[in-house]
């Protein structure tokens, strides 16, 4: 997803080459919990772009703030829980009227495009299961998305080597929490304004045999992410709860997943923090 922010400088940049375009170039806004932001913040300080604008909960831990803002970021509280934010609420709050919001950029292309390497390592492996977290939604729509793409095409991508008669069976089931409180922190939304997904979306998918029966997004329960987190750092696995979130969902539905399959969990790591 970072990465895929630079690429889009790099075209305003050439856009500017061309004269297409005038002024300095953009700041993007982003409401975050604190990863995707410090990976975006990360690759734009490092090619010299214009700071990231986050938007943050007003509950937000300190450490994060702190650890945004050492990296460059400008970050900006609000109360997230009152309402759904809409992109322009997101650049007023961020005071970047004349910016892009990354959250709810669909001309970004973020289904397709900001996890498309990931998906294709995932489908790759052509797992019967595939656990993985479910926060924004980009990444299982992503993961959908690029698997629909393969098992319906005769032209694959040449970074494709999957089985597809095995991926169209594939159930890709995402771990998400209702609980405000949960130690998933990452995962927990109150409001999902540009999520795709929904329950005609998944059925739809299953339908098609775009995937397997059982794909779908699941509540995950308390105590299995602090099983799974104990799990997990039993076989030196470096994860937070939202990163491993698939493997307590695994955990919860054990008895509806036969042992002898091919179970693939993503876990997408740990957010570094500073002190406050």
């Amino acid at each position: 997803m970072a990465w895929e922010i630079v690429v889009t400088y790099r075209d305003f940049l050439l856009a500017k080459q061309r004269g297409q375009i005038q002024g300095s170039l953009p700041h993007m806004s982003i409401i975050s919990s604190g990863s995707a932001a410090m990976a975006i913040q990360t690759q734009l300080a490092y090619y010299h772009l214009p700071s990231l604008k986050v938007l943050v909960d007003s509950q937000i831990a300190p450490a994060i703030c702190t650890t945004l803002e050492n990296l460059g970021c400008e970050v900006y509280k609000t109360d997230l829980t009152k309402k759904p934010l809409s992109w322009q609420d997101i650049l007023l709050m961020t005071n970047n009227r004349d910016g892009f919001d990354i959250t709810s950029g669909d001309a970004l292309d973020p289904t397709t495009r900001f996890y498309d390497w990931l998906s294709y390592e995932i489908i790759n492996t052509s797992p019967d299961y595939c656990f993985l977290p479910f926060g924004t939604g980009n990444l299982y729509e992503n993961l959908l998305n690029i698997n629909r793409r393969e098992v319906t095409s005769r032209n694959h991508d040449r970074r494709f080597s999957g089985n597809v008669d095995v991926l169209r069976n594939c159930n890709f089931l995402g771990a998400t929490t209702s609980n405000p409180q949960s130690k998933a922190d990452k995962l927990y939304s109150p409001h999902l304004p540009f999520v795709h997904l929904d329950e005609q979306w998944s059925r739809l998918y299953r339908h098609a045999g775009y995937c397997g029966p059982l794909s779908n997004v699941y509540t995950t329960k308390e105590n299995l992410l602090a099983k799974a987190m104990r799990l997990a750092e039993s076989q030196g696995i470096t994860c937070e709860p939202s990163g491993i979130a698939g493997l307590a969902l695994l955990l919860q539905m054990k008895d509806q997943v036969p042992a002898t399959k091919k179970i693939l969990i993503v876990n997408t790591g740990k957010a570094k923090l500073q002190a406050a």
